[in-house]
């Protein structure tokens, strides 16, 4: 790489902290202060285990001025918090794109002193689901060469559009920090907003995405689906019929790319409804109706 590309590369990423900064906060809980991302504009995401506690909490914006917060409820399974403030918030933008192994990705936080503090470096493995208790797992979760501290928990984690593609938790697998994708995160945040926790839908699918080809293209009609790799015992999808092996390709007339999709589509509104799913099987297409429960918390 030439040395103008570099000076390009580095003022991009410079432009991008400059670009987040207002939408990260610092958050006082514990003793030592976290980092979090600007819901909306009176509400803060941050990762629970970083508050320590649930009273006494502040919120503290980019520019110094600092209120009161009010936990408004968490997600036992990703460990995000949403923390409600008076402060008047600059909300973050998820991006709607695809996060890929190899992309570059910004970490943005506050340190100690309430300064801005980013960190580089690539998306290194894309999986799950990441197991987070007993019955509790985050379905997708991304792993990051960027180095990060404990300030970073519940920063930003951002594309080089600028955009939020997850939640950082200052947790590491094998040398590599572990980041919530901004899918899973802001369905969690909505949902405590509304009900004080999550309402998730529960379907009892462990699955993976695949490419469809040959017969199995030509009789789904589609190129990407889930895969049925495991099914809970009497959950919703081993009762409705489905089977290991099956391809899931579309989820209520909505097309299936990721697991994802899968998670944002049995989300806390359809709990109860019976939603019908289009399964291949073979190269034979079902339509095959699944009620949706309710995840315990």
């Amino acid at each position: 790489m030439t040395t103008s590309a570099l000076a390009s590369l580095s003022s991009d990423l410079a432009s991008i902290v400059d670009g987040l900064a207002p939408s990260v906060v610092q958050v006082h809980g514990r003793r030592r202060p976290c980092s979090g991302v600007a819901f909306d504009t009176g509400a803060v995401l941050t990762t629970v285990r970083a508050l320590g506690r649930e009273d006494g909490l502040r919120v503290r914006r980019h520019d110094g001025e600092t209120a009161d917060g009010e936990l408004i409820g968490w997600d036992p399974a990703t460990g995000l918090a949403v923390v409600r403030t008076g402060l008047s918030l600059t909300p973050a933008t998820p991006s709607e794109a695809e996060p890929r192994v190899g992309h570059i990705a910004v970490a943005i936080a506050r340190s100690w002193s309430n300064a801005v503090t980013a960190s580089a470096g690539i998306i290194s493995v894309i999986g799950g689901p990441l197991p987070t208790g007993r019955h509790r797992s985050i379905a997708r979760v991304l792993r990051t060469s960027a180095p990060m501290h404990e300030g970073f928990a519940g920063g930003a984690f951002a594309d080089t559009s600028g955009r939020i593609i997850g939640i950082t938790t200052a947790s590491a697998i094998r040398g590599l920090q572990v980041v919530i994708p901004a899918s899973i995160a802001w369905t969690a945040a909505s949902e405590v907003l509304k009900h004080g926790r999550p309402k998730r839908g529960y379907l009892g699918i462990a699955g993976q995405p695949v490419t469809i080809a040959g017969r199995q293209h030509d009789a789904a009609g589609a190129a990407q689906g889930v895969l049925i790799v495991g099914l809970t015992p009497d959950g919703p999808a081993d009762r409705a019929g489905l089977v290991i092996g099956d391809v899931l390709v579309a989820f209520d007339g909505s097309p299936l790319a990721s697991t994802d999709d899968l998670v944002h589509l049995a989300g806390g509104d359809r709990i109860g409804r019976a939603v019908p799913v289009r399964v291949v099987r073979g190269t034979e297409v079902k339509e095959i109706a699944i009620t949706i429960a309710e995840r315990s918390a």
